[in-house]
């Protein structure tokens, strides 16, 4: 079939079986422009909690999924290809942190989003980019916290709230390959262009950017602001969205340190594809399963991020 064939299947296969298809900004273009929800992963894990729909096909990675399955036990959740998984989640393993926590007693335990369904079940909130300074501020000044698994994101949140958050030491392999010279060039090549970062940036990027946010708050703030062009420090994907909402505005690809690539993409969320789409809802397979006793500790720290984001 070809790409237009493809997309008519999966909107047939779609209403037939009541299936929900969920999106993160960092997908290809094809996959974005047929959801039925596209966002970060906040919104992604508060539109799973709203859905009725039978089946939710959750267009991202391996986390993603099991986030939405904690969420919505009773319902069918899929996933393009099982293996999409993630080097900040791979980052912090349940055993490890668990040992972690043991050595530092005393902690409220904040994990970021993007870690595994065993990871949250040790955790006391779970925190995403866009919530997480907010959810940080809500708790006492003094409070003795452990935040993992990214570490860029920690010192990010540690700096804007006064905090000393005892760090994980962990990171995203793709926003922590931006180069800082090759931004430094297209900055003077573009002089009116303005950097906006993810703050899972190494701080070196961070730091010079005009405007750091989480992916949402990043294509809230090139909606509204007034300069006409922006160099883009977070997957590529993102710039999709970007364009579709500003299609008068410019959108550079901050480049990786790799002189060979122009822009940087996570692999992991591009192992999906409208062919493997159509073939999940097809077979409605692979499917997403979470351990139930690991759930039902999971899904607490869940609807604590879930009611604080309110």
């Amino acid at each position: 079939m070809d790409k237009e064939q493809l997309k008519n299947e999966i909107g047939r296969l779609r209403r037939e079986k009541h299936a929900v298809i969920m999106a993160h900004y960092y997908q290809e273009d094809d996959i974005q422009e047929i959801a039925d929800v596209i966002g970060d992963s906040l919104a992604l894990a508060q539109q799973a909690a709203k859905t009725d729909a039978d089946i939710i096909v959750l267009c991202g990675v391996h986390f993603m999924g099991e986030t939405a399955k904690i969420i919505c036990p009773s319902k069918k959740v899929l996933i393009p290809d099982i293996t999409a998984g993630c080097s900040l989640a791979d980052s912090c393993e349940a055993a490890a942190l668990k040992s972690f926590i043991e050595e530092n007693p005393g902690h409220t335990v904040i994990s970021y989003v993007n870690t595994s369904a065993a990871v949250k079940a040790l955790t006391d909130i779970v925190v995403t980019s866009t919530n997480a300074v907010k959810i940080v501020n809500s708790l006492p000044q003094d409070e003795k916290i452990i935040f993992g698994p990214d570490r860029n994101l920690g010192n990010y949140i540690n700096s804007l709230t006064g905090r000393n958050m005892l760090l994980w030491n962990g990171a995203c392999s793709v926003h922590e390959q931006f180069s800082l010279q090759r931004i430094m060039q297209i900055r003077q090549d573009n002089p009116g262009a303005k950097l906006i970062a993810h703050p899972e940036c190494k701080k070196e990027i961070s730091g010079m950017a005009d405007f750091v946010g989480s992916t949402a708050a990043l294509i809230s703030f090139v909606e509204r602001d007034s300069a006409t062009s922006f160099i883009v420090a977070t997957e590529s994907g993102v710039l999709f969205e970007m364009q579709r909402r500003c299609p008068t505005k410019q959108f550079i690809p901050a480049p990786p340190e790799d002189e060979s690539c122009s822009r940087n993409v996570c692999k992991d969320m591009r192992l999906n594809t409208l062919e493997k789409l159509y073939a999940c809802l097809r077979d409605e397979t692979p499917e997403i399963t979470v351990n139930p006793e690991i759930a039902s500790k999971a899904i607490i720290p869940i609807n604590r991020m879930l009611e604080l984001s309110k």
